[in-house]
């Protein structure tokens, strides 16, 4: 269990991490920016800087997880569990947010939520002893 728990975090920090180079690196690339609904050059120009900040917001959490799935592995269990969860439960969050904004980021919020889903229940299942 420890080992799919492990995999569906490090996925999931891994999607963050290229989210992060979507916006806070490639946002005014029109491959990317068109990914996110943007319609202009003119657009992504003026929204750069909030995709920068965002971005950066979606490599703190990848962090948060990809560290708390060291301590985990390190024998440093109770930090490495607890900062695991918190940052997929911050990613999971933010994906229920992104599909109270509107139906039309149902998608996204699937693709950015299902990771962390997936390590949340496991967590879940492991810690009541479910599995």
């Amino acid at each position: 269990m420890i080992v799919l728990i492990t995999v569906s975090a490090t996925l999931a920090a891994a999607l963050h991490i290229l989210i992060f180079y979507m916006e806070s690196i490639a946002w005014t690339k029109p491959s990317v920016w068109k990914r996110f609904g943007i319609a202009t050059q003119e657009e992504a120009e003026t929204t750069s800087k909030i995709a920068f900040n965002q971005g950066f917001y979606n490599l703190f959490l990848a962090i948060g997880a990809l560290l708390g799935v060291i301590l985990y592995g390190s024998g440093v269990t109770g930090a490495g569990l607890a900062l695991a969860l918190f940052s997929v439960g911050s990613m999971l969050a933010a994906s229920v947010v992104l599909v109270a904004t509107g139906k039309k980021y149902i998608r996204a919020a699937a693709i950015q939520g299902t990771f962390p889903l997936i390590t949340v229940v496991l967590l879940l299942l492991n810690l009541s002893g479910t599995f």
